[in-house]
C-alpha cells in the first residue's frame, strides 16, 4: 500500500497501472499516461522522490480520491 507521500517516479507508474492507466507514452515535454479519456502527464525524472504536493495534484488529474490511493 503506497502512503500518501514521497514516491518514486517508477512506483508511481506501477501503481497507476494497478488503477487501469496505461504508458507511459512519450510526447512532448512529458511522458503521460492514458485511462479512458483521462490523459496524465507523468513528472520527469529527477535527482529525488516526487514529493506529497506534486503527488496531490497527480492524483487530483487523474481523478483518484485519497482512500483509493492508499488502498492499493
Amino acid at each position: 500500500m503506497p502512503q500518501f507521500g514521497p514516491i518514486k517516479r517508477k512506483d508511481l507508474i506501477k501503481y497507476l497501472r494497478a488503477l487501469g492507466f496505461q504508458g507511459p507514452y512519450s510526447g512532448g515535454k512529458h511522458q503521460f499516461m492514458v485511462k479512458g479519456e483521462i490523459t496524465l502527464s507523468v513528472p520527469n525524472p529527477h535527482k529525488g522522490d516526487i514529493g506529497r504536493e506534486l503527488l496531490s495534484r497527480v492524483l487530483r488529474l487523474a481523478k483518484i480520491d485519497r482512500d483509493t490511493w492508499e488502498r492499493l
